[in-house]
């Protein structure tokens, strides 16, 4: 057995790590964490300085027992998690879930997977830094209890099923208050007026410097062009330099690559992980923009080498955030002669970017040249056209950021040779109605810079908790592709003004994050009744005081004790006193009843409601439909949902009906749903019973095909074929059949028997 166990976090990892080290080694992983908190509130002993009770994950039961049985095999332990704050924790609970002794183990960390790093790791190894790992676990308990605390106010007074989180629910909260933002925003239209020039040959754009509030001012401008002798004012060159962006952090990565390469969060994340496994780039975990002596040095080799010396140029970015750990590494490859490499088609995009971002903060500054040439117009007022020249390109031979912001726009690009006092000759001048918009929502990039900004969460945080509020039903992806909107264009052309109405796409969510009924319900709850949960400050104080803890500063019982305290008796003074919180809107009276119909949140989600609780008739209720909200439902939207259930004939004496159903409407007749598909031309709208009956007919030739066979003892006992073959299915419960029999030839009482003996099945992973 060899000398030495080593134990790494992830399979991929281990395979790259073995290569660098000799037979005296072995490497292993221990696939992620291995204990966790147990489940219920016997997790945390609140009275005893909030001890807690770890049990080893039931999924990691068997990678323990490999591990231990190898432990003890083994002269010397190597914990070689990744070396931020849950790596360390890693390393402490196998330490403990291993029972380690002092003189058995040593804790190693590289930056980067390569064999350099690695062999230099066995060369200085250390102890676990108990400070990192009271961090981690101050975070863990932290959360833990918020969660377990919080987590049944909100099934008590909002809906069954719903969950809490401390950087989740802030998080949500900025999604919440930006959707009001757009709801307040009132938009105003102006005219925006454009100019295109002949010079010499050429045609140059120019933009006019002052927007007007009217049709009416719009048209008098255009209409004062006609007749306007155009001169140039003044031509004004000045030099201009441009400086490369330091190389990415865990959020610049994640920003760019979802404005560059359209990845989610996750999706980068995930990219950059096999990326860091594989030994292509430094750990993808870090907040830090340095680069070592190692790193600077390889990267001017490879720049004057690929491009020439004049190309280089000597950085060392610095962090604003205090808290960014210096020592650690911004994201770059770990070898920046290999310009790409070979794989998955989304590692070689991710690659390119990493390595075009960390080469490029390592070159020149491009030197430019900017014009601006300012053009005399009517009413005393100017176009101006400006354009730049790239003197000395530097480092945009190799990369170029992008923006967030919506309304950057670019230069007007190369202008022609001009000289102050020509003339020139007016081709055409365009005054557009536009409109003034609302804030943008957030995509995950820009969330992601606004956590980052207000100081919540940490690099390996962003990433889950965009995936959690998503998974919780708090905030969706916007669908909606937007509403056609008119507009005008006052256009001068060929000596005669004329105005014309064009159309565009308005209000598109697509692709942005939008907060749910539930999810602006909990997050208005919330904000009442937990006001310093939910204040982006003291999110922010208390990753400050992870920091704190990290560092030695703090004792972490000490915040925990701090924290729970207060929060503790807002918990019990909420489930006591608060009154439930269902988001209930008035829309108006039902012509029919003369009752209130209100919309509102209910036991299994949006609803519109008539009547009310005490009155004699018990109220009805509908579910709204997919694609709506009970913040902007109008009355005649919730009257039509009550048209449904909705019976248009009979079919072998029983009713059939049609109704709308959360997930698209259907025709039904006893407990036989169908779809009514749009594709095939049907609506509700054109739903004849004729048409009914024949989607019946079909739907039941499906199932005649899908049933083997049925039985006379037990109605609810069926042999059916599905996707992955003959199953048993008994009331709601689905039985997989023995490989060896004939479903068609089983008995009733076999049937019984093979449900009673069902094999054990293989837990999930997680």
């Amino acid at each position: 057995m060899a000398k030495n166990l080593v134990i790494v976090e992830s399979p991929a990892k281990a395979k790259t790590i073995e290569k660098y080290l000799g037979k005296d080694f072995v490497v292993k992983s221990s696939m992620g964490h291995v204990r966790d908190l147990a489940k219920g509130d016997g997790s945390i002993d609140v009275e005893k300085d909030f001890s807690p009770k770890y049990i080893v994950s039931s999924d990691k039961k068997k990678v323990i027992t490999e591990l231990k049985k190898l432990a003890k095999e083994a002269e010397l332990v190597w914990l070689a998690s990744d070396e931020d704050r849950e790596g360390e924790a890693i390393s402490w609970h196998l330490k403990e879930a291993l029972g380690l002794k002092p003189d058995g183990y040593k804790r190693i960390t590289f930056n980067e997977i390569t064999k350099s790093a690695v062999l230099a790791a066995i060369e200085n190894p250390r102890d676990i830094d108990d400070d990192l790992v009271n961090a981690q676990q101050a975070r863990r308990i932290l959360d833990r209890l918020v969660g377990f605390e919080l987590s049944p106010v909100l099934w008590r007074k909002v809906k069954p099923s719903l969950s809490a989180g401390r950087v989740q629910s802030v998080a949500v909260r900025l999604i919440v208050e930006k959707e009001l933002e757009i709801e307040k925003f009132e938009s105003s239209a102006f005219y925006r007026t454009d100019a295109v020039f002949s010079v010499q040959g050429s045609k140059m754009k120019a933009k006019l410097a002052k927007n007007f509030d009217s049709e009416k001012e719009a048209t008098d401008f255009v209409s004062n062009c006609s007749n306007h002798n155009f001169k140039v004012n003044s031509v004004t060159k000045k030099p201009a330099k441009k400086a490369p962006t330091a190389p990415f952090t865990t959020s610049t990565l994640q920003q760019e690559a979802s404005l560059k390469l359209g990845f989610s969060v996750l999706r980068t994340m995930s990219v950059a992980q096999r990326l860091y496994e594989a030994g292509h780039i430094t750990y993808m975990r870090t907040d830090s923009v340095n680069l070592s002596k190692t790193a600077t040095d390889a990267a001017q080799a490879e720049i004057e080498k690929a491009y020439g010396k004049e190309y280089h140029n000597f950085r060392q970015y610095k962090n604003k955030n205090s808290s960014a750990q210096e020592a650690h590494e911004a994201i770059r490859p770990t070898d920046f002669s290999a310009h790409t490499i070979t794989g998955e088609s989304d590692q070689e995009k991710l690659y390119q970017l990493i390595w075009k971002r960390s080469i490029a903060s390592q070159m020149s500054e491009a030197q430019l040249e900017r014009t601006a040439i300012k053009i005399d117009a009517p009413n005393n007022l100017e176009f101006t056209a400006n354009g730049e020249v790239i003197k000395f390109d530097g480092f945009l031979k190799v990369y170029l950021e992008s923006s967030l912001d919506e309304d950057d726009e670019d230069m007007d690009g190369l202008l022609p040779p001009i000289k102050e006092g020509e003339q020139l000759e007016n081709e055409q001048v365009t005054s557009t109605e536009r409109f003034t918009r609302p804030p943008a929502r957030y995509v995950e990039a820009s969330l992601v810079k606004k956590l980052e900004e207000l100081g919540i969460g940490r690099p390996s945080t962003y990433a889950p908790t965009i995936t959690t509020i998503q998974k919780r039903g708090y905030v969706e992806r916007g669908e909606r592709e937007g509403v056609e909107r008119k507009y005008k264009q006052i256009i001068l052309e060929g000596g005669s003004v004329k105005t014309e109405i064009q159309t565009e796409k308005t209000g598109s969510d697509k692709g942005k994050l939008v907060p749910t009924d539930i999810g602006r319900i909990v997050t208005e709850f919330l904000i009442e009744h937990f006001e310093q949960i939910m204040d982006y400050n003291f999110t922010a104080s208390v990753e400050k005081e992870f920091d704190d803890i990290a560092q030695g500063l703090v004792k972490w019982t000490k915040m925990l004790k701090e924290f729970y305290g207060p929060f503790h008796k807002t918990v019990e003074h909420t489930i006591e006193n608060s009154e439930r919180a269902t988001g209930e809107r008035e829309l108006g009276v039902d012509p029919k009843t003369g009752k209130k119909i209100i919309a509102r949140i209910g036991r299994f989600g949006p609803m519109v409601q008539i009547g009310e609780q005490d009155d004699e008739d018990k109220p009805k209720f509908a579910s709204l439909q997919k694609d709506q909200s009970i913040q902007t439902i109008s009355l005649e939207e919730a009257l039509e949902l009550f048209k449904f259930p909705k019976t248009i004939g009979e079919f072998e004496d029983k009713p059939v009906k049609i109704n709308k159903g959360r997930f698209g409407p259907y025709v039904q007749i006893e407990k036989t749903f169908v779809s009514i598909k749009e594709a095939n031309g049907d609506t509700l709208e054109n739903m004849t019973i004729e048409r009914a009956i024949e989607l019946i007919k079909e739907k039941r030739e499906e199932d005649k095909n899908r049933i083997i066979k049925e039985f006379p003892e037990n109605g609810d006992m069926q042999l059916l074929n599905g996707r992955y073959g003959p199953y048993l299915k008994i009331g709601k419960k689905n039985y997989k059949l023995p490989k060896d029999v004939e479903p068609a030839e089983l008995s009733y009482e076999e049937c019984v028997h093979i449900s009673e003996n069902q094999p054990k099945g293989r837990k999930k992973k997680k």
